[in-house]
């Protein structure tokens, strides 16, 4: 096996990655069926929902990667670039994958680069990125390793039925094994083992070099620090298994060759596919407006109406990808949108799933209490939502603190938002109509405020100015 694997690599360099992957890997809609003796139930149900694309090498999902998982408890990792201080919806399928290894029983890594975030992974880039300091690598870590634990937890208390006692869950920076390395030491130790001739024909790498900003060589590195990740993670923790997105691939190649050249051992390697909106862009990254998985970036509310939204056409694959319903319930629910489409059960149970996922069932509750405050004009909603929910849904919305003085009226607290024009036009704009409060249409511009209408039981009062502009007041001294 040592020499076939020192064949394929030196084909590489030869051929280029292209032609590599058209020799060693395969789709697993092929390789992982129901007549295989060896292959597991786990390997078949993410391959018919659509969680797994490729393997690494040639032979694993056939035979040896099945039998593997069905031997005992495995470990598979994960890696995770902090590059900014949230993941994104982009994200969320990885972790996915790795929560459904753990379902099974297996232990799962989710592996932040805290040091690799300061090189940068040239995977999928056509320029260098921009240079990360440790300081916001650290930041970044720190706030992506709380989301991740967050929806693990989530996903232990909220998904997983009992029936197979889960895997050990754990959150590692691979900064804490970089730190005390010196540069000359680490690359005497882990350089040599890597060949200048395979790193050179990644794809990642031939892509960059033809381009006009050519490519560092901080970033020619990232694939053996990643290779040396696996290593690490294979000799502590005995990890045999990395899943990573398609365009990873080659680094994942890259682990494994080091990992065989070390210790003569096999890992494997699982790619999960990129997933697309219907117009090809990647998800929930539209026109660069990013869907992230934390709250301070992306509201349960804007989660919910992101998968609440989606094309009837994209609802049964995502629901199948996102979620942890049985295939067969999957079925039943399209079913049931089919004969009436209208109710958009499907989309519903899809947007509900993965807010509850993220964002636990509180944050599921506060993205309806926010849906039916916006566009069902419920009153009891607005009541019900606390300040940090209604700057949430009102985000662009300008929040202000006044004192209620005795006599407040209508125009007052509209020029003291400045929501309308100084003088007879604003005033006319009230008399007019222009304005709501509360969701209710007021036109005397004399009204006094009054409490339990004007102004709601939790303090606040919301203020519309035509159709879109809102102003959130949040009275004092009442």
């Amino acid at each position: 096996m040592a020499a076939s694997m020192v064949r394929t690599c030196r084909s590489a360099s030869r051929h280029g990655l292209f032609g590599l992957l058209r020799r060693i890997n395969i789709n697993l809609g092929s390789e992982f069926h129901s007549s295989s003796p060896a292959c597991s139930k786990l390997l078949l149900s993410l391959n018919k929902r659509g969680v797994l694309k490729d393997s690494f090498p040639r032979d694993a999902a056939q035979d040896r990667l099945p039998q593997l998982l069905q031997s005992g408890a495995q470990t598979v990792y994960c890696g995770f670039d902090p590059s900014a201080d949230s993941l994104h919806v982009g994200n969320l399928l990885a972790l996915i994958g790795l929560l459904h290894f753990r379902s099974a029983g297996h232990h799962v890594i989710a592996l932040l680069g805290g040091a690799t975030a300061q090189i940068g992974d040239p995977s999928g880039k056509t320029s260098e990125r921009e240079r990360l300091s440790a300081d916001v690598a650290e930041a970044n870590t720190r706030s992506i390793r709380e989301s991740i634990q967050r929806i693990f937890t989530n996903h232990e208390v909220l998904f997983h039925d009992g029936s197979v006692r889960l895997g050990t869950a754990t959150v590692l920076n691979n900064l804490s094994w970089y730190k005390n390395w010196g540069v000359v030491s680490f690359l005497s130790e882990a350089g040599r083992h890597l060949r200048m001739g395979t790193m050179l024909s990644r794809h990642s790498v031939q892509s960059r070099l033809r381009s006009a900003d050519g490519m560092s060589l901080t970033e020619f590195t990232y694939q053996l620090f990643q290779a040396y990740d696996f290593h690490h993670l294979h000799q502590i923790y005995g990890c045999k298994i990395q899943l990573g997105g398609t365009d990873q691939l080659g680094n994942l190649m890259s682990g494994h060759e080091y990992i065989h050249k070390v210790s003569g051992e096999e890992v494997y390697g699982l790619t999960i596919p990129l997933v697309t909106s219907s117009t090809g862009d990647k998800l929930g990254k539209t026109a660069g407006n990013a869907v992230w998985l934390n709250r301070d970036k992306t509201s349960p509310f804007e989660l919910y109406q992101f998968f609440l939204r989606q094309p009837d056409a994209s609802v049964e694959g995502f629901l199948k990808l996102f979620t942890f319903l049985p295939l067969a319930e999957v079925e039943r629910l399209m079913e049931q949108q089919r004969e009436d489409p209208g109710k958009r059960l499907a989309h519903k149970r899809l947007a509900a799933e993965v807010t509850k996922l993220v964002h636990g069932k509180e944050g599921l509750e506060s993205a309806k209490r926010c849906t039916n405050a916006l566009y069902h004009s419920s009153v009891q909603a607005l009541e019900e939502m606390s300040d940090e929910e209604l700057q949430e849904l009102f985000r662009e919305a300008p929040f202000h603190e006044m004192l209620l003085e005795p006599g407040t009226s209508v125009i007052d607290a509209c020029r003291t938002v400045n929501a309308i024009p100084a003088g007879p036009r604003g005033y006319q704009m009230v008399s007019d109509g222009a304005v709501w409060i509360n969701h209710k249409r007021v036109d005397n511009p004399e009204q006094v405020l009054i409490p339990k209408l004007h102004i709601l039981s939790n303090g606040l009062t919301l203020l519309r100015v035509g159709k879109k502009n809102f102003y959130i007041i949040k009275w004092l001294r009442l």
